[in-house]
């Protein structure tokens, strides 16, 4: 097959969630036989160097960008006010980005184009205009779940209203789209039944984030035990929503108990009043140069989200290296779990600083934990495995 991924930011290299996510199905397309051009949007926030890329990935991938400024503009934002347009998608279109991509329908046939997230949906009828090609919505996230859950957590009272204007906005756009594809690869099975209870009526596979297990090495004589960890871009509202309960809220009660363990904050982006913050045994890390090497080194990860959607790549890649995860179950949602089993789930303050503390203090459990989170990972997650299944699914939509 010959396919076309539309990728809404820079898909390497893989540096957060999102940007990982697109690799992987990137590679496990290659790695099935298939030939993928990657087109992507590069912005202010996640810019793109063709140059600096990796030559082999530019050549397997005959990697082409468009910058597109997605920045939130004030002006802009206020006009929108007087629209029913959904803010969240109109910022994503571009007229520079859409010329390009109908000179590459001309000049090359696909079988397959790929649009990773309803951000690049805007492009839907341009693809029909100049390609017979099948397309299919890789859904991060149902996008407007998100923005309803974060309305939801927010106490100011004008935030909260313009929040679900975005939310309500979002949510015509996201279910009007749902039968304008061929069909739909949600990454969780929650997400694909939502979709369903939307309307949609295509044909909808569930498929989940997927990791390349030859790439993890754990070097367990790296490792700081009890060391807890977050690592996550702190521009994403909900990693800076749920690091912020933590600080307010539970890492005190976590301290009482055992005042002498450490908590660090690791990720791109942090807001100056993180860089700023003194608390007692939190160290800020801020951007890493090697994710890799910073997880090996700490032993319990934590994923307090209280909004987001999808699937939490960052628990899957934790769990392959063999961590103790400790998350709210919105963080888990959509990830093949169990609590106790092979991670821990607690949805409040107390619950979630006892988790912390037993976990702190049990390193049996602590160790039980994270085998059996490796060895589900082995059993649900290999990517090999999850394209070998994408793979056959579009070759079904082909016949």
């Amino acid at each position: 097959m010959n396919v076309l991924q539309i990728c809404s930011k820079m898909p390497f290299p893989p540096y957060d969630g999102g940007s990982i996510a697109m690799n992987s199905i990137t590679q496990g397309l290659i790695a099935q036989g298939h030939t993928v051009k990657v087109f992507a949007i590069s912005t202010f926030k996640h810019p793109i160097n063709v140059a600096e890329l990796d030559k082999q990935y530019r050549l397997k991938t005959n990697f082409e960008s468009v910058f597109i400024d997605t920045s939130v503009k004030p002006v802009a934002a206020f006009i929108n006010l007087f629209t029913n347009d959904s803010y969240n998608i109109a910022r994503f279109y571009s007229p520079n980005f859409e010329k390009r991509l109908i000179e590459i329908l001309k000049k090359q046939k696909f079988d397959i184009i790929q649009l990773e997230s309803l951000f690049v949906s805007p492009y839907v009828e341009a693809i029909r205009k100049y390609s017979t090609a099948k397309i299919i919505l890789r859904a991060h996230n149902v996008e407007y779940v998100i923005w309803e859950r974060l309305a939801k957590n927010t106490a100011n009272p004008i935030k909260k209203w313009y929040l679900q204007l975005l939310a309500k906005r979002l949510k015509a756009y996201e279910i009007n789209m749902l039968n304008k594809y061929d069909a739909i690869a949600s990454i969780t099975e929650v997400d694909r039944l939502q979709f369903q209870k939307d309307g949609c009526k295509l044909p909808i596979m569930n498929v989940p984030f997927g990791i390349e297990l030859m790439n993890i090495q754990i070097d367990t004589n790296v490792q700081e035990f009890p060391g807890v960890f977050h690592l996550g871009s702190m521009d994403w509202i909900p990693n800076a929503e749920g690091i912020k309960w933590i600080l307010e809220k539970v890492w005190l009660k976590v301290l009482e108990k055992k005042p002498d363990l450490k908590l660090y904050l690791a990720g791109r982006n942090m807001p100056q009043w993180l860089l700023e913050y003194k608390m007692k045994n939190v160290i800020i890390v801020g951007e890493v140069d090697n994710s890799k090497l910073f997880i090996n080194s700490k032993s319990i990860m934590l994923v307090p989200l209280f909004s987001g959607g999808g699937m939490r790549v960052k628990i899957i890649e934790g769990m392959a290296y063999g961590k103790t995860i400790i998350s709210t179950s919105i963080g888990a949602e959509g990830i093949v779990c169990e609590h106790g089993e092979n991670i821990m789930i607690a949805n409040d303050e107390n619950a979630f600083a006892d988790a912390i503390v037993v976990c702190a203090n049990n390193k049996v459990l602590s160790d039980s934990l994270s085998a059996n989170a490796r060895k589900l990972i082995e059993t649900k997650y290999d990517n090999n495995i999850i394209c070998e299944q994408l793979s056959n699914f579009y070759k079904g939509l082909l016949k």
